[in-house]
């Protein structure tokens, strides 16, 4: 395997460039090619938000408000489903979860390739949703029932591309959970694995277990539009409070499918700038599997306005309480392995800062409507969509900008402009934060949620947002724009240019089709658990 050739050049000659990316089955190159998707899907979402942003601040004057209605469901089902869901697990999961482990390739490289396929398909759904016959959906992202099913809006093709987009997450996480259990390097025990690989591992059985649920529900939905199926039609003899209990059984464990993999990022890069072990290894491992498990069991609290008894709101609200403290756990072990550090503040760490800070701030906003009291006064306000946008932008968007930024080099072999990737970093975070702080302020005062007009007093805040929009959109140019002219004209990468201990630093940037020359393996060098390093096998 001396000197074997790069994934990114032509190496399995399979009917030119574009066949030879698309037939592969190497998890490297599905894995840019997930990223690649993602990213697009993304910089739709943004404009759309842009474009919800700038409404706001005079309603009326980019769109009415039933145009308004399909932009704010299409920038949710674009920026949830196509982005967010898959985000850091089909990108970064894919890529590097095989180099973690000392493997050449995932379990079932072709299941893999066909999780790319079905996530196109799902995505072209969606936008053939968008562009054919009549309008958007216009349901929110939710596809709350009645309406979604009363709507003449394009909601059947929309839920359909969903649903498809439901079998590539099953796929991925069986491959992962197979790939975890049986293509682990020669002494990689459980307690050996990168945490990214415990988050990995911890989301995949997420994505098994829960997905199928979304999946039946969301058939339920084109059955009662197709062919007048009364499931949650309560003209029909249905209830669409089932249809918020089977969404949300699904859709607050699929919180933890976008946050666990985040998570599991920052905890491999806070030890490596901090040039410290991660404080409390099996503690963070642990947290994480809690988090997946307790995360199935608290679904209840978006309904505690939709009625149910006040013994089950107890319950729902303590179990949730409880879903914080391995959260809190992670939290704490992050800002333990700094203390004390050698710190190198690189682009990375400027990431990682921000999303600890981001996340922090949605958890505790969290917290407050988690008990009785508050949430039934600020459900369905602007509180709601600041704290989702902490949690769901500010945690697994902070940290796929971190991952990127800290496998850039690896996965591209191109070193970019550390100063640019910083000054961006620090536009978006201060964006970030005049974007989506004015919501609570607004959410506090009684700001409903989707609406297209409001009453004047609320000015104020939608200004501040707006403009804080633009700040944002500045500080993703910057990064983005940095990003692009590495890929194009960046210095040649080094192997390792941060110091990193883990197999993939191990090998060379970019990684050669197979991964390593040299099968690895570990051994215990007296370091402690990230002392461990590799070599040739026997």
């Amino acid at each position: 395997m001396k000197g074997q050739a790069s994934y990114l050049e032509p190496g399995e000659g399979r009917g030119g460039f574009w066949a030879g990316w698309m037939l592969s089955t190497d998890h490297k190159r599905i894995g840019v090619m997930y990223l690649a998707a993602l990213l697009s899907f993304f910089s739709a979402g943004v404009v759309l938000g842009l474009l919800i942003r700038l409404n706001l601040i005079d309603p009326g004057l980019v769109m009415g408000p039933q145009r308004y209605n399909e932009v704010f469901t299409t920038h949710g089902i674009i920026m949830i489903f196509l982005f967010i869901i898959p985000g850091v697990p089909v990108a970064f999961g894919n890529f590097f979860l095989p180099l973690m482990l000392g493997a050449n390739d995932v379990a079932f490289p072709r299941i893999n390739r066909l999780s790319w396929w079905v996530y196109l398909a799902g995505a072209t759904m969606i936008a053939a949703a968008l562009f054919i016959n009549g309008h958007p959906p216009d349901t929110g992202w939710t596809f709350y029932a009645p309406y979604s099913i009363r709507t003449h809006t394009n909601v059947t093709l929309a839920v359909m591309g969903v649903f498809v987009l439901g079998f590539s997450s099953i796929l991925t996480g069986l491959n992962f959970i197979t790939t975890v259990h049986t293509m682990r390097a020669p002494g990689m025990t459980w307690f050996r694995l990168p945490l990214f690989v415990w988050t990995l591992y911890a989301t995949a059985w997420v994505q098994l277990l829960a997905t199928p649920v979304l999946a039946i529900t969301l058939v339920f939905i084109a059955l009662g539009r197709v062919f007048g199926v009364g499931f949650f039609d309560p003209s029909r003899g249905g209830d669409p409070i089932i249809y918020e209990h089977l969404f949300w059984t699904y859709s607050h464990p699929a919180v933890y499918i976008m946050i666990l993999p985040a998570m599991g990022i920052i905890s491999e890069v806070v030890p490596v700038f901090a040039r410290k072990a991660i404080f409390g290894y099996k503690a963070v491992a642990y947290s994480a599997i809690a988090i997946a498990g307790v995360g199935y069991l608290v679904w209840g609290h978006h309904m505690f306005t939709s009625g149910m008894s006040g013994k089950a709101r107890i319950i729902f609200s303590l179990i949730t309480f409880l879903v914080a403290v391995p959260s809190g756990i992670k939290v704490f072990n992050w800002v333990a392995t700094l203390y004390r550090g050698s710190i190198r503040m690189d682009a990375p760490l400027y990431f990682a800062a921000s999303f600890i800070f981001l996340f922090s701030l949605g958890g505790l906003t969290g917290l407050i409507q988690s008990a009785l009291a508050p949430n039934l006064n600020l459900h369905g306000t602007y509180w709601i969509v600041g704290h989702f946008h902490y949690v769901m932008f500010g945690g697994a968007g902070s940290a796929l900008f971190t991952g990127l930024h800290y496998w850039f080099p690896k996965m591209f072999g191109k070193m970019y402009s550390q100063r640019r990737a910083k000054i961006g970093c620090l536009i978006f975070f201060i964006g970030f934060n005049l974007l989506y702080f004015p919501m609570f302020i607004l959410g506090l005062n009684g700001m409903p949620r989707r609406y297209f007009d409001y009453p004047r007093r609320y000015f104020t805040g939608h200004l501040i947002s707006t403009m804080g929009s633009w700040v944002l959109a500045a500080g993703l140019i910057v990064i983005f724009s940095n990003l692009i002219k590495a890929l194009i004209s960046g210095e040649p990468a080094p192997a390792n240019p941060w110091g990193g201990r883990t197999l993939e630093w191990q090998t060379s940037s970019p990684p050669p089709h197979e991964n390593f020359e040299i099968p690895p393996f570990l051994e215990e060098t007296g370091e402690g658990k990230s002392g461990f390093r590799a070599g040739e096998a026997g």
